[in-house]
């Protein structure tokens, strides 16, 4: 068994080591370290053919009055953000869904159903700001790496077990997933989560937006998901941080954010 044990054994090091030379970059606004196994490039593709196949399956609105408000706000975080080759389109979709989303590339999506809770142009901003920088911030390159690296530990720990009893391969499988969801996966979810609003608290300010209007917004969501459901999750298992963590985080932001404010 030991034989079987130690060609792997040697390959992790090794392996790690590549990777960590391979992809380290730094996140703008925060300077945090991350790492990115996605070229730019292929990110940029991945998006770009999600948004196209999104337009495709999803009810756009064309109502002038919400497009106007959304492409304006929309250009004016995008004139501030650090996304280079960005291709920015600004699209809302018919969904009682409260949520938005931008991908790789500049695609940003706003559902109808989150525009009751941003409620004037610098709510509209708070959102737009936060999606826009889970792209800057290259977040979903990151999971995607995040992901491949997860899945390549589960290979050499199953070619590690290959010898074992099958009963302690199952169960060490099964831990082994278990403890990379909640100690890794879920905790790095929120982490970036909060990055965003960050980064989206600054941008917000730099395009001329008070950054004290993202409490209000925080605060009227907080209320929202309280009606309707979302306090339930423990924090363990969420892949968002609680409103009333976001909130704490953002005011103590605020003064950064505040020294970013231009405004217009």
């Amino acid at each position: 068994m030991k034989t079987g044990l130690l060609p792997v054994a040697r390959l992790i090091p090794t392996f790690a080591g590549l990777v960590l030379l391979a992809g380290c970059l730094t996140v703008p606004e925060t300077g945090r370290r991350e790492l990115v196994l996605v070229s730019a490039q292929q990110e940029m593709q991945l998006g770009l053919s999600a948004f196209q196949k999104m337009k495709q399956d999803t009810p756009i609105n064309h109502d002038p009055a919400i497009n106007a408000l959304v492409q304006r706000v929309g250009r004016r975080i995008a004139s501030v953000a650090n996304l280079p080759g960005a291709q920015w389109e600004f699209v809302v979709f018919e969904s009682k869904e409260a949520n938005a989303f931008c991908l790789p590339g500049g695609k940003v999506g706003i559902y109808t159903g989150i525009l009751p809770l941003t409620k004037d142009e610098a709510g509209l901003a708070t959102v737009i700001g936060h999606e826009v920088s889970h792209a800057v911030a290259r977040h979903g390159a990151e999971r995607m790496s995040e992901s491949l690296l997860l899945q390549t530990g589960g290979s050499l720990l199953g070619a590690s077990l290959s010898h074992a009893d099958p009963r302690t391969q199952v169960l060490v499988q099964t831990a082994y997933g278990l403890g990379t969801q909640l100690g890794r996966e879920l905790p790095h979810s929120r982490a970036q989560e909060s990055e965003a609003d960050h980064i989206g608290l600054i941008y917000m300010a730099r395009a001329g937006y008070d950054p004290a209007a993202a409490v209000a917004f925080w605060q009227r969501f907080a209320e929202y998901t309280g009606t309707h459901g979302g306090n339930n999750t423990p924090t363990f298992l969420r892949t968002h941080p609680l409103d009333s963590v976001r909130i704490q985080q953002i005011q103590q932001w605020m003064p950064e954010a505040k020294a970013n404010y231009r405004p217009q």
